[in-house]
């Protein structure tokens, strides 16, 4: 957990990639090299979108497209598989100088959900489309689509196979248009050592989520959130990640939120509006209002998660219940910051 309480900065980033069980002992020093190094290469482009004058959402819109096309992380290229075979994609986004809104769910085309999330709140009269109606809108839109083969990576595909097979669901057949399998896939994040590193890749199945807050020279605020949901999901379910109030919420009269975890908790506590509510409401510190949400409130209803958020003032706070969540700030005049583990500042 971290806070900034010193002279107010004219510029703050926060990013998340996910909370859950990251341990040092299951972390490879490549693994960890590698996700350190992502987020912090996602915190300088922000930062430096900010640096320029830019806007609050034009550094979440940047620095989540980077997150969106890293495989590591759980939105976008990378996203894990629903049950039936495939990548659907949530995001959301909001403007905390105006209250405006955008959200998608179940998208399966769009190659940068975040996009077509700040596309619905500027260019459509709505906050939240999904599915097919999402992916009319988009075709209205100078959005880049791909092929939902594109999504396609063989690590979440395998822990797909091994999360039905626990189930004991049938597994889906080979999307049209991925590579072969291949027994001896390695990457960063999931190598051959199957037993462990594929328990603690299964154990992430519910996080990598990704998020970033920001506050622009301007004194807005901002946040956004983009997801691949959860592994083996069914039914088309849709966690926290695209609602407004529970995986994302910004107001200039409080702070900017994103949140990552089991989203079913956080959709019925409302955590993003929730972590607001109490900083305009009840006078509390960022930190101390991000504590009482995750550390309180989610923790007694046995949700697992946190939070990363950024106040007008210049405040910044990460809280989270788990043993870690891939997160870095950075602020005028403030060196990045880039964590993992507990123990860290």
């Amino acid at each position: 957990m971290s806070t900034v309480a010193e002279a107010k900065p004219k510029w703050a980033l926060v990013v998340h990639g996910g909370a859950g069980v990251i341990e040092r002992k299951d972390l490879k020093p490549e693994q960890e090299k590698a996700y350190r190094e992502a987020m912090a290469r996602v915190a300088e482009t922000g930062a430096e979108v900010l640096r320029k004058g830019g806007s609050a959402l034009d550094a979440i819109e940047a620095s989540i497209h980077l997150l969106e096309d890293d495989p590591l992380f759980n939105a976008g290229r990378g996203a894990v598989f629903t049950a039936e075979g495939k990548n659907e994609l949530d995001s959301s986004i909001m403007d905390g100088s105006n209250l405006k809104a955008g959200a998608v769910a179940g998208v399966t085309t769009i190659k940068h959900p975040i996009s077509l999330a700040r596309a619905v709140m500027e260019k459509s009269p709505h906050v939240f489309l999904i599915g097919e109606g999402a992916e009319t809108f988009a075709q209205t839109q100078d959005l880049e689509r791909v092929d939902p083969s594109y999504f396609f990576t063989e690590r979440r595909w395998q822990s797909l196979e091994r999360e039905l097979k626990r189930q004991g669901l049938p597994a889906p057949a080979r999307p049209a248009g991925a590579p072969q399998a291949s027994a001896g896939t390695i990457d960063l994040a999931h190598d051959e050592d199957g037993g462990r590193n594929a328990d603690l890749m299964d154990l992430h199945k519910k996080f990598g989520t990704v998020g970033v807050v920001a506050l622009d020279s301007r004194g807005n605020v901002a946040a956004g959130t983009s997801t691949g949901g959860t592994t083996a999901k069914r039914w088309g379910r849709v966690g926290d990640s695209p609602i407004i109030g529970a995986g994302t919420y910004a107001s200039n009269t409080s702070c900017a939120v994103s949140a990552t975890g089991t989203g079913e908790y956080f959709i019925r506590l409302t955590v993003a509006r929730e972590v607001c509510a109490l900083v305009e409401h009840k006078g509390m510190s960022l930190q101390a209002a991000a504590d009482q949400v995750i550390q309180k409130n989610l923790t007694a209803l046995k949700g697992d998660g946190g939070v990363i958020a950024v106040a007008p003032n210049g405040e910044m706070a990460w809280s989270y219940n788990t043993s870690g969540m891939y997160r870095a700030k950075i602020a005028d005049g403030q060196p990045l910051t880039v964590g993992i583990y507990k123990d860290e500042p």
